[in-house]
């Protein structure tokens, strides 16, 4: 296949971006579309231009790293599929490919494609870890977990943190994220203690970055790992609850 590239070029975070075009010929239907980068940026390197910059690691859709906006879509045309699992059959030969970076105030762009998703840390920062100090590492079946319980958690942890969620979200909003990230450990025995305080200071933290959730499912549409809206009314549900009790823990009640 021979592809048209139209890619965003910007030098840095205080540049003037603009869209750029590139042929990128000879393209397999079995490379994946970082792969399809990968070509593209070697031609630009032999005719001695800057490769574009864009964020990749594990390519095996774990990390989270790869994404990017493709003609409008989050991760490109497939469904539940991280850009680093996007195949180049999923397009025809003579195609003109849009890709963008994320697209939100809180991911500012670092250049070209990367952006800066610090602001997932901030949350993670906030309360997104167990310290309940536990003495010495008890064994593993020491502590009963019902299986609907790990299940849930396990879904939740499915999220990797790429941020598609807030791209996709015309408020760039980071429920979504952010809910998955408590869900996994506050429907966990060992997350009892810290759930409430947890709640709380990570809403909060997301609330200081990211726009306000209004239902409209984008979210999900656009996540790699097709985390579940529930998780976002679970967190709404704590978060309420989280106002009286750390209140009443406080003396304040």
């Amino acid at each position: 296949m021979n592809i048209t590239v139209k890619v965003w070029r910007q030098e840095g975070p205080n540049d003037t971006g603009r869209f750029e075009s590139y042929q990128v010929p000879d393209v397999s239907e079995d490379m994946s579309f970082l792969e399809m980068l990968d070509i593209m940026n070697e031609h630009l390197i032999s005719d001695g231009q800057i490769p574009v910059t864009f964020d990749h690691d594990c390519r095996e859709g774990i990390c989270g790293t790869c994404g990017v906006m493709i003609n409008g879509q989050a991760h490109g045309p497939e469904k539940a599929t991280a850009t680093c699992q996007l195949h180049m059959r999923k397009f025809s030969d003579g195609d003109e490919i849009v890709i963008e970076p994320w697209r939100a105030g809180a991911f500012p762009i670092i250049k070209d494609l990367m952006v800066d998703r610090r602001a997932f840390d901030r949350i993670i920062e906030a309360g997104g870890y167990i310290s309940v100090s536990t003495g010495s590492a008890p064994d593993a079946n020491e502590i009963p977990i019902p299986k609907e319980a790990a299940d849930l958690s396990m879904d939740a942890a499915a999220c990797i943190g790429c941020g598609a969620c807030v791209a996709a979200c015309p408020n760039s909003a980071a429920q979504l994220f952010t809910s998955a990230k408590l869900a996994h450990l506050n429907v966990m025995p060992q997350g009892q203690t810290e759930r409430f305080k947890r709640t709380q200071d990570m809403v909060e933290t997301m609330e200081s970055y990211f726009g306000a959730c209004t239902n409209h499912g984008e979210c999900h549409e656009a996540c790699p790992k097709e985390i579940s809206l529930d998780f976002i009314a679970m967190m709404n549900g704590d978060y309420v609850k989280a106002q009286f009790k750390n209140r009443s823990l406080a003396g304040q009640g």
